[in-house]
């Protein structure tokens, strides 16, 4: 969307998402279940056979924020319209009741001034209503009635102009505009670090105002069966986002690498390079926080599903230091780089001996592969 309003340049749009990774599949996956998180952050739910749809007017204003644009400019308009029209057609009654339609004589006192028909009384219904007062039609203090129905057309009026202006006002401050500006890596990564498999994506904020609070939820869906053989859809299992302060707040002022430690507390405990493939996981990533300038929460979502998720990379570096200052490339935002990484599960490397078994295997390995090359040219020169 930023890049058809020419705010950052079309090739920019790879990268709000990540760039695509330059490979691919050795195997055709099979067909994937539908995911429930959209990568711009919409919930894949169709909500059908809602039987109490009079639940929705028990919170108008809700409602009217949740309609499209088109719908709340249409009853936007349609409001003062109707409630212009109907106090115009009282103001007329009132002046056909008193006579003020009539020829009158030289000290007759109308309710209203300057009210001949129809026309007049929905014009000096406006003006009462949005108190533009012209001055030609005015109220007299002949009607009682007239007087009541000016206060109550003056209380119908600021209780439609504050739902009205509020709901304008709510549509054009929504959180989600907001996180139009917040990025995710288009993929997600899993690799070694620090001697252990990690699950990983990167974020970033295009805007120099920051997301004040911001705190970073992570949750796996998937399908699952429990122990009495009921079939769960949508098992939603949260996993545990790494911070050394023990919280899931960040300090988003450059892109951050989100990583999550894959130990025995973590769902992705048992999954595999191969189990990757074929099992239907989706990982819901899920960005809380104030916004500087307005105070108001918002909130941004992604999801990666398991093609979605590259084994064995991890991301390039996005900033440098450059002139006593810290830059970003946004064109490295989402690229990935090969790491040596087990293809087996974290379960099967902890039982394994760890990282330190695996670095000693793989020592060993290309030890002796530089050793048959050497030979296999030994013996070519013989």
């Amino acid at each position: 969307m930023l890049s058809r309003k020419g705010l950052v340049p079309e090739d920019y749009l790879l990268t709000r998402l990540a760039e695509d990774v330059l490979q691919q599949p050795k195997f055709k996956t099979k067909q994937r279940k539908a995911r429930f998180v959209a990568k711009n952050g919409r919930c894949n739910v169709a909500h059908t056979n809602i039987r109490e749809q009079g639940r929705f007017l028990q919170d108008v204003f809700t409602t009217l924020v949740d309609l499209k644009w088109i719908h709340t400019l249409f009853i936007f308009t349609m409001s003062f319209l109707c409630s212009w029209l109907l106090f115009g057609m009282i103001w007329w009654l009132i002046a056909f009741a008193h006579g003020d339609l009539d020829a009158k004589p030289e000290r007759f006192v109308p309710c209203v001034t300057e009210i001949h028909s129809f026309s007049s009384a929905f014009l000096f219904s406006i003006e009462v209503q949005v108190t533009i007062g012209f001055g030609v039609r005015m109220i007299t203090e002949e009607c009682l009635s007239a007087i009541i129905v000016l206060i109550i057309q003056n209380i119908v009026g600021l209780v439609i102009n504050a739902i009205m202006l509020g709901c304008i006002f709510m549509k054009t401050a929504q959180a989600n505009r907001r996180a139009e500006t917040l990025i995710f890596s288009k993929h997600a990564v899993i690799t070694v670090r620090n001697n252990k498999l990690c699950f990983m994506f990167r974020l970033g904020d295009l805007r120099k105002s920051m997301i004040i609070s911001a705190t970073v939820h992570m949750q796996v869906v998937t399908k699952t069966v429990t122990n009495e053989g009921e079939l769960v859809p949508l098992d939603q299992i949260d996993i545990q986002m790494d911070n050394p302060v023990g919280t899931n707040s960040i300090f988003l002022v450059s892109p951050l690498i989100i990583s999550h430690t894959i130990d025995k507390n973590s769902p992705l405990y048992d999954l595999s390079a191969d189990d990757l493939l074929q099992k239907d996981i989706e990982v819901i990533v899920i960005l809380e926080g104030v916004v500087e300038t307005t105070g108001i929460t918002t909130q941004a979502r992604t999801s990666y599903l398991s093609e979605e998720i590259l084994w064995g990379q991890r991301f390039s570096p996005a900033v440098s230091e450059e002139d006593g200052m810290y830059a970003v490339d946004y064109s490295k935002f989402g690229n990935t780089i090969k790491v040596p990484t087990p293809s087996c599960s974290a379960r099967s490397l902890d039982e394994d001996g760890g990282m330190e078994r695996f670095r000693a295997r793989e020592s060993t390995s290309f030890g002796a592969t530089v050793r048959r090359r050497l030979k296999h040219q030994n013996t070519k020169v013989a």
